[in-house]
Formats: C-alpha cells, sequence, structure tokens
C-alpha cells in the first residue's frame, strides 16, 4: 500500500471514529429552545449578515482532495515563557495573560475573568483522537488566581472544553457567561456547572463595575454532526477600569460590518484580541477564520487603539504552517503602514498590562 494511500485511510478512520463519537454525543444532547427572532428560527441559529458553515462533502473534499497541501507542525513547540499571575489586581490596571489559542486570563477591578479556557491536552470529543496541544498552557491550572467567571463563546472543542469548565466548578464555582444554547450543552455533561446564557446585544454585570455584552460575530457551531448552529456563537465587549475590551475568539472578515457595527455601538475599543489563525486553505475557511490580512482590517473597522492576536500555535486545525500566521500579520502590518507594536501576537504566558 503506497504512503498516500495510507495516508489517506488513516485519515479518514480517524475522522469516522471522531465524527462517531460526535454525532452519538450529539443524538444525546439537548437543544436550546426558545422564541423566534431575527436569528434564529425556532430550530437553528443564523447570522442575518454571515454565510453557511461549510457543507460535510466540502469537509470530506477539503480533508481527502488530491491538492491538499498540509503543513506539518513539530510534535512540541514549547514557549520559553510561563505566568504566575498575582491573586488580584486592583485599581484602573487590566492585566492580560495569553494561556494559548483562544484561551485568556484577565484581571481587572479585582476580578479573575477566564476567556474560552482549554486546558485539556486535545481539543475533540475523545480523548484519544483530534487536534493535540503542541505547547503547555501559559499558566500551569494549579496557578491560576481564585476565578469569578467565564466567558465561553461558542460551542466548537477548543473553545468549549467541558472537562476544563468542570475543573474550574470544582475548584472555584465561577459564574460561566455564554449564548444561548451553549448553556445546555455545558450543564448536560456537568450539571454543577454555573452556565448563564445570553443572546446578542445583552450585558452581563460582573460586579465591581466590570460588564459584558454579547455581539455578533461571523462564525458558527456545533457539537457533532447533526446540531449545526443549535447555539449561539458570540463575540465579547468586556467593559473594564481601562476601557473597553473587544475580544473576538473566532471570526470570519466578510466586508468588515460586524467590526464597523461594535464599533459604531459600543465606540472604539482599548484594545481588541483578534484571531489570526486557522485559516487555509481560504477557499474553506475565508467565511468562518480571519487570515491575518483580515485581521490587520478588522483592526481598522473597530478603531481599537491596539490589539493582540490568538487562535495560533497550539492546536493544528487547519493546513498552514505553525509559525505562518506571526509572519503573515508582520507582512500585512506593513503593507497597511500599521507599526508592529499596535498589533503583537504574544506566546503563552506572556503578559500585557494596560
Amino acid at each position: 500500500m503506497g504512503q498516500t494511500r495510507r495516508r489517506f485511510l488513516t485519515g479518514l478512520l480517524g475522522l469516522t471514529a471522531v465524527a462517531g463519537f460526535s454525532t452519538l454525543w450529539a443524538s444525546r444532547m439537548k437543544t436550546y429552545a426558545g422564541p423566534i427572532s431575527d436569528h434564529f428560527d425556532g430550530t437553528r441559529f443564523f447570522d442575518p449578515h454571515g454565510a453557511s458553515p461549510r457543507s460535510f462533502g466540502e469537509v470530506l473534499r477539503w480533508q481527502f482532495g488530491g491538492n491538499r497541501n498540509r503543513s506539518t507542525w513539530p510534535d512540541r513547540a514549547p514557549s520559553p515563557y510561563s505566568d504566575t499571575p498575582p491573586r488580584r489586581v486592583d485599581g484602573t490596571a487590566v492585566r492580560l495573560s495569553f494561556v494559548g489559542h483562544a484561551s485568556w486570563l484577565i484581571q481587572a477591578a479585582g476580578r479573575n475573568i477566564l476567556v474560552d479556557p482549554v486546558w485539556s491536552e486535545r481539543v475533540s470529543p475523545v480523548t484519544f483522537a483530534g487536534p493535540k496541544r503542541h505547547n503547555d498552557p501559559g499558566i500551569d491550572f494549579a496557578a491560576l488566581p481564585p476565578i469569578d467567571a467565564v466567558l465561553v463563546s461558542h460551542g466548537h472543542y477548543d473553545h468549549l472544553d467541558v472537562a476544563t469548565l468542570s475543573r474550574l466548578q470544582a475548584k472555584f464555582a465561577p459564574r460561566v457567561v455564554t449564548p444561548l444554547g451553549n448553556d445546555v450543552t455545558m450543564r448536560a455533561a456537568d450539571p454543577a456547572i454555573r452556565a448563564e446564557a445570553f443572546d446578542w446585544h445583552q450585558r452581563a454585570e460582573l460586579g465591581n463595575g466590570l460588564a459584558v455584552t454579547l455581539v455578533p460575530t461571523r462564525h458558527w457551531t456545533a457539537r457533532g454532526l447533526f446540531d449545526r448552529n443549535k447555539a449561539l456563537w458570540a463575540s465579547f465587549v468586556l467593559e473594564t477600569p481601562a476601557g473597553k475590551l473587544y475580544i473576538v475568539c473566532d471570526s470570519g472578515y466578510g466586508d468588515g460590518g460586524h467590526f464597523r457595527r461594535v464599533r459604531a455601538a459600543h465606540g472604539a475599543p482599548r484594545l481588541a484580541i483578534l484571531p489570526i489563525g486557522a485559516y487555509e486553505p481560504r477557499w474553506f475557511m475565508k467565511d468562518q477564520h480571519m487570515n491575518p490580512e483580515d485581521a490587520v482590517k478588522a483592526l481598522a473597522d473597530c478603531g481599537a487603539e491596539q490589539a493582540l492576536a490568538h487562535h495560533h500555535g497550539t492546536f493544528q486545525l487547519t493546513d498552514e504552517a505553525i509559525d505562518a500566521p506571526v509572519e503573515a500579520l508582520h507582512a500585512a502590518l506593513d503593507a497597511a503602514h500599521v507599526a508592529r507594536e499596535k498589533f503583537v501576537a504574544l506566546k503563552p504566558g506572556q503578559v500585557v498590562e494596560i
């Protein structure tokens, strides 16, 4: 058997196994039930300004098509940094620690907030297959300060990690703020998780003057093959003593309208956290994931004073090389005549204070 055929069969078996467990999981899940709205048809959510997710046939074309050019990542790409956060950050400062992929610890006004926390080794419905870590979390779980709130943007496994949420619940019992329907997923897996679900444009008070508003983003969600968009997805506008943070965990660019509408509704943010990875091949990913050139345009559209990059370098979800997003970000900034210092890509364990 040739190497190409072996690779194809191995990939097909792996995809089939993950899909099978994913389908079984989704078939046993409860899903959101609520009133029809301008982005919910009674069964599924949709983005009036977005695009539908790719079909399963297109997934197979990407995964097993003859023209695929998938880069090989190193087994391990450890960060030279590791953070031990303080217990609290008071006053007007905001401390942001990059955990890795789309996970952040944000400390402000005496509150500790995690965004899309993932401490698991794989982002998958099963523990033996699926995307695996290439570096450790930038904060050891045992080093976390008391966690008061968690923001979870949507249900994809690299953002909603039930195992991590259960560990956080057992240790800290934080509030979990998430878009509609994802609370059902969490409680079905662990009834103790204190999940609170919100719709787009709804605002949640987090205490000590902090608040978060869920805003539309150009994406989609699923946990299995048959529950596409049965929960909602969102970005976050977080109000802090240092100004508003615009946290975009996953998004395509489209015409940039989502970013301009956030600026119109909430003003230009002090800081934007924008994804720059998981973008190749473009024919498959462009409607759901920005590439670095898109992210630079999104920064201009939202008007943020500063940006931090994420969603790169930890889990190989797509075909680009592990270092391609950061290199492409620098090239895009140079081409747009934007200082590289305005849009920075951190490594896990690095910290920014504003």
